[in-house]
């Protein structure tokens, strides 16, 4: 059998069209699938991004509070004497000293966990980081570390210093004890 000179050239590019194309797509298969890969790796680090993201924002504004803090504490006497007939007229209602209830945001649920956890007074809280305050309410559960214990300490502060209508003003301004 004679098989004309032109017709093998012919067969061998008929074959190897259909091999390439074969094998072109399994080829693309294989590329969707790592295309899916790598997009759920990309969607993942994006996810992981932003939850850094925003906890570096919340570190920030803690690095802050607490600075304005401390230069706060920084300024304030050793012992300063409480004036209860002075708060009561700022405030508008009679005041215990050291009772933690006055800082916007703590109630005696709340009073009752820092006083287990050893700060019963103004000026312990005015001392206590933002960080110390949140794991305290942490410990306590899901009801208390909902809360957000930022302007706590400042709050603290004004109340030992008998800054009084400084801290009705900024209480006033605040929303549930945020800023």
């Amino acid at each position: 059998m004679n098989i004309p000179c032109i017709l093998i050239p012919a067969l061998v590019g008929l074959i190897c069209g259909i091999l390439g194309y074969l094998l072109g797509k399994m080829n693309s298969k294989n590329d969707d699938t790592l295309s899916a890969s790598l997009q759920a790796d990309l969607d993942a680090c994006k996810a992981n991004t932003k939850n850094l993201n925003a906890r570096i924002s919340t570190l920030e504004a803690d690095l802050v509070a607490k600075a304005k803090v401390q230069s706060f504490a920084a300024t304030a006497p050793a012992t300063i004497p409480f004036d209860a007939a002075l708060a009561a007229n700022v405030l508008g209602k009679k005041i215990k000293e050291d009772d933690l209830k006055i800082v916007e945001g703590i109630g005696p649920k709340i009073e009752a966990l820092f006083n287990a956890a050893g700060i019963n007074t103004w000026h312990e809280l005015s001392q206590a980081s933002t960080e110390k305050l949140q794991s305290i309410l942490d410990a306590g559960g899901e009801n208390y570390a909902m809360h957000n214990p930022s302007t706590w300490a400042r709050q603290a502060l004004l109340a030992y210093q008998g800054k009084w209508q400084d801290l009705k003003e900024w209480q006033d301004s605040l929303l549930g004890g945020k800023e």
